[in-house]
């Protein structure tokens, strides 16, 4: 069996052919959003901001010198489930652009049967064997696979860049995590010693009250203050247990498997290069995968355009049928057929125009909340600049409150045993001093923190000649075990 082309059709397919030349995909105007030259709560050195979205991202944790943050943030990148998550959503938008170039190339199918049946009738039953091979190839004349496969790349580079913004994120909370911990263990030395230091003294005026010079008001003072001084010492192991056991769900284990013992030192809170560039706000991930989401937004415009025209596939077929194996490949059993075909909508209810509207309002969209993530990261920027700014001088008047505090104390230590002060006045000061060495703590929490957000904030690190490379995208096979 033979399949001739009409000749009007085979005219036709020249005509489509002049037709796809004028197809065009109607490109958007690349968003502009302009950055400011500097921040306002910089420092100067600052240099105007451009696109740097391609350099690369160092392990800036190190600048905290800390080798067990070190090696918790690498178990992050190897063992988060979240992170495992992301990945995998990250390889199905990457299948999904092969599936999407895999319309550039043709079908090629093969198919095989064998039947016995009787013929209604005359009752006759005979055999019918055939084999066949096809193939069918749509040519992308309009554009819409090219398209397609420009909206799938723009997707897994969005994918991309969110794998990279999720990794970011957890590795700053986890060292948001570990330097509080760090802090409540210094909190918890403070608390022992306070502890102690109110043992002494209720021993002082447990004696002083034998020896009839003090009073049983002293006494029941001195003990309600170390009382209370113990209970805070137990609420802070609570909150150590509690960051302890969420810095190990984030480096994939589970709490009771995880422990971390104490330390007795601090990381210093790093210092603000005075040469920040601004450009490096351009490489936050998140500012990336929103560019991304434009561009494949701009993309599917096309695609939605492209059903205006109409759909050309080439198809070829051969085979053979017979009613025997031995006849099957004999020339009067063989058949094929060539040809084009052609469809068309040519109504459909104004359905392909609210499909390009949909297409175009979701491209606004895609714009409008790029321009709002750029405005927010400049705000996470400035805020935690002065933040770093401020908390540094606070730290500096904290430090001058904690010494002014420690003076009075001995001060009043030093009346009270000398009979000139009643003890309310070393109950105060006790207070007093304890209060100020746990705001300074505090306080240095708060620094960590700053620190740490203006580092995402910064889309992971500091300094332009940083070329540490975060290193290659884990498998999944390792994140889950």
């Amino acid at each position: 069996m033979k399949t001739i082309v009409p000749p009007r059709l085979s005219l036709a397919v020249p005509l489509i052919l002049m037709l796809a030349a004028c197809a065009a995909t109607p490109p958007e105007a690349p968003v502009k959003i302009a950055l400011p030259a500097s921040y306002a709560q910089a420092q100067s050195g600052w240099e105007p901001a451009q696109a740097m979205a391609a350099a690369p991202r160092g392990a800036w944790w190190s600048v905290f010198d800390d080798p067990v943050l070190a090696g918790l943030e690498t178990q992050v990148a190897q063992h988060n489930q979240s992170l495992a998550a992301q990945l995998a959503a990250y390889e199905q938008a990457q299948a999904a652009l092969s599936q999407a170039q895999a319309a550039y190339y043709p079908a090629v199918t093969a198919g095989a049967s064998a039947n016995r049946a009787r013929t209604a009738g005359n009752g006759a039953v005979g055999n019918s064997l055939s084999a066949s091979l096809g193939a069918s190839w749509e040519p992308d004349l309009w554009g819409k696979v090219r398209l397609q496969v420009q909206a799938g790349q723009a997707t897994a580079a969005a994918s991309a860049a969110t794998l990279a913004n999720t990794q970011l994120s957890l590795q700053s909370t986890l060292a948001t995590s570990y330097l509080q911990l760090r802090t409540v263990d210094a909190q918890i030395v403070l608390a022992q010693n306070t502890v102690a230091a109110y043992q002494r003294a209720l021993q002082i005026t447990d004696n002083r009250y034998k020896a009839g010079v003090g009073t049983a008001a002293d006494v029941a003072s001195a003990r309600t203050q170390l009382l209370q001084a113990q209970t805070s010492l137990t609420d802070l192991g609570v909150t150590r247990v509690q960051l302890q056991n969420a810095i190990a769900v984030l480096v994939g284990k589970p709490p009771a498997e995880f422990s971390l013992s104490a330390s007795d030192t601090l990381p210093e809170v790093p210092a603000i290069p005075a040469g920040i560039p601004a450009q490096l706000l351009q490489r936050r991930p998140d500012l990336a995968a929103a560019q991304a989401q434009v561009q494949a937004a701009n993309a599917q415009i096309g695609v939605a355009q492209t059903a205006w025209f109409p759909n050309l596939t080439l198809s070829a077929q051969g085979g053979s049928q017979a009613a025997r194996i031995a006849e099957l490949f004999s020339a009067p059993s063989l058949f094929w057929s060539i040809g084009p075909q052609l469809a068309a909508t040519l109504f459909d209810g104004g359905l392909r125009r609210a499909q390009v509207q949909s297409s175009q309002a979701a491209y606004r969209q895609t714009v409008a909340n790029y321009r709002q993530s750029v405005l927010t990261a400049l705000q996470q920027v400035e805020d935690n600049l002065a933040a770093q700014r401020i908390l540094a001088q606070e730290a500096q008047q904290q430090a001058e409150v904690v010494q002014a505090a420690e003076v009075s104390l001995r001060l009043a230590e030093n009346q009270y045993k000398a009979g000139t002060a009643p003890y309310l006045n070393v109950i105060t000061a006790q207070t007093t001093a304890t209060s100020a060495r746990n705001a300074q703590l505090t306080l240095l929490n708060r620094r960590y923190a700053a620190s740490v957000a203006l580092i995402q904030a910064l889309g992971g690190g500091w300094g332009a000649g940083d070329t540490s490379a975060i290193g290659p995208l884990p498998a999944a096979s390792a994140i889950a075990q």
